[in-house]
């Protein structure tokens, strides 16, 4: 284990930053936000951004190909370039896990290559919370706040911030910056992990039943009459699956230019009524059908085909920024009050 004075931070950050690329949450006037670093940035001690970390390997939108057209002539144009090596310092428990989530679809056969080439030149920084929100739920999803995953994990323990290399990225980041970092003992780290874990246990959403979502009861609870009432409300804005750090949901348009077509990728979201509609038919009618598609997919799709790991974090996200002040632990708690 590894340790620096706070004091020290901006030296740290500007070393990494000389050798890599380097992005970390930065305080603005609408909270903090992932920035590139800059000299005199400072690291935001939010324990939320608002967007989430997310747009480093699955941007909101991204140039796949360009096609030039002379006559019966098509030319395409390959628009990818080979990413440079970034860092991404102090990102929280949650927003680490969801890299896990989209990994399993992303990295899955076929390999999305536009994402695999992201992953395979980030480092993740990742730091222990030690303010959680009220909205915060991540340990409802098994994730530990107090001992974050990633290539490295921090703690700010008083004036101190210790690091721990996880993955062999990790042990290269540390190894680089040696000569700012000094030997750090476990002890302070532990107990600080201990203190933590019991602040996560006194907020607001720290006891829900999620366990009755399973795939054998997924008619049970596709046809579960509470859904109209859940829905009723519900804007379609899309908000929730915007801030949202593992939605995956995605549209592939052509746009033409002067000299060609472009060919982009784009955020989509299933709380749109043009959502996976076709020339023939949109499979999801009404509010309602969408609006319990999202919630499914969550709950019961993704986790019957991932190990039973479920797609929510428990970032609260969807809690701050809904503006009807709909989420998923309403849902969890309305669906499955009656096994609860």
């Amino acid at each position: 284990m590894k340790k620096i004075q706070l004091s020290l931070l901006p030296k740290l950050l500007s070393a990494i930053a000389a050798k890599k690329a380097l992005y970390l949450p930065v305080d603005g006037k609408a909270g903090a936000d992932y920035k590139r670093y800059e000299e005199g940035d400072t690291l935001s001690r939010a324990c939320r951004t608002n967007r989430s970390a997310k747009d480093f390997f699955f941007p909101q939108v991204e140039d796949m190909a360009a096609f030039r057209v002379e006559g019966k002539k098509i030319e395409i144009i390959d628009t990818r370039k080979e990413n440079e090596d970034f860092v991404i310092f102090g990102v929280r428990a949650c927003d680490v896990r969801s890299f896990d989530i989209l990994d399993r679809v992303f990295l899955a056969d076929p390999v999305d290559t536009f994402y695999e080439n992201r992953r395979q030149h980030a480092t993740v920084v990742s730091l222990a919370c030690d303010a959680p929100e009220e909205t915060c739920f991540c340990r409802q999803f098994d994730i530990l706040a107090e001992d974050p995953a990633g290539d490295v994990a921090a703690w700010i323990v008083g004036d101190e911030m210790y690091f721990k290399a996880k993955t062999e990225k990790g042990k290269k980041l540390l190894s680089s910056l040696d000569v700012l970092l000094a030997d750090g003992d476990s002890a302070p780290v532990e107990k600080e992990k201990k203190h933590l874990e019991a602040i996560q246990h006194k907020l607001p959403i720290s006891e829900f039943n999620k366990e009755h979502f399973k795939p054998e009861d997924l008619m049970e609870h596709f046809n579960d009459p509470a859904w109209a009432e859940l829905s009723e409300a519900c804007l379609g804005c899309g908000t929730c699956t915007f801030v949202c750090p593992t939605c995956q949901c995605f549209d592939i348009r052509d746009f033409k230019t002067n000299d060609g077509v472009l060919r982009y990728r784009c955020w989509d979201s299933c709380m749109y009524s043009d959502f996976t509609k076709m020339a023939a038919e949109n499979p999801r009618h009404t509010q309602l059908e969408r609006f319990r598609q999202r919630f499914m997919h969550k709950l019961v799709y993704y986790p019957a085909n991932n190990d039973g790991i479920y797609g929510c974090v428990g970032c609260g996200r969807c809690l701050a920024k809904c503006p009807i002040s709909m989420n998923i632990v309403k849902v969890v708690k309305k669906i499955g009050g009656k096994k609860a």
